[in-house]
């Protein structure tokens, strides 16, 4: 199915049709502020092994991240912060970040990896974000990579429809998308280190 939702408004009817989709274990593929990717709910094993298979890959490998609708929702899954990694985070999100944080005992152990991390996304797109809430906990994502090897990432939704409509469950159109993914930092060390140069800006430190 192929659900055109508004990216500024989207409709709650329309949200709550992704959210039952998901609630019933289905799979979807869902815009972000960056790509667009492949998404189900985190507590749906059955669905990230559906994902993982979809992309070639063993789901403890996967580097999946979860998308969170506001930061106060890492506390659910990541360990503390400390003040300065908090700050950071409070003012580049929502933003195009991907964070790699240490996991709590929250997160299901079939998608942490042997470091026992979590990648942390809070979206500036108003139709995961809405999706999130009303599903009260995050939606797991991976991006949807093309196989042209001049195209990394395709960024028209009814593309992206033609081409995964018999491996997922939904595939919303939010408009086209990005073909930069985010910018991924590991702040499990002592330093922040950054892992990939994507879409948000480096001079955040």
């Amino acid at each position: 199915m192929l659900l055109k939702i508004h990216p500024e408004n989207p409709s709650q009817r329309q949200i709550k049709m992704v959210v039952e989709c998901l609630s019933d274990g289905g799979i979807i593929i869902c815009p972000t502020d960056t790509v667009y990717g492949l998404g189900c709910d985190i507590f749906k094993s059955r669905a990230i092994e559906r994902i993982a298979r979809i992309k070639g890959i063993r789901p403890e490998k996967a580097n999946f991240s979860f998308l969170c609708h506001e930061l106060s929702q890492l506390s659910e899954f990541a360990k503390p912060l400390n003040n300065n990694l908090f700050k950071l985070m409070k003012r580049v999100l929502p933003g195009p970040y991907t964070f790699i944080l240490e996991a709590n005992n929250t997160v299901p152990k079939y998608i942490q990896s042997k470091k026992k991390t979590v990648g942390i996304r809070v979206p500036n797109n108003n139709i995961p974000i809405e999706i999130v809430r009303q599903l009260g906990h995050p939606i797991m994502s991976t991006s949807i990579h093309d196989e042209d090897q001049l195209i990394e990432y395709t960024t028209d939704p009814e593309l992206i429809y033609e081409k995964y409509r018999d491996l997922v469950d939904l595939v919303i159109d939010g408009g086209f998308g990005g073909n930069l993914a985010s910018t991924i930092l590991d702040c499990t060390g002592p330093e922040v280190t950054i892992i990939r140069e994507g879409l948000g800006p480096l001079d955040i430190f």
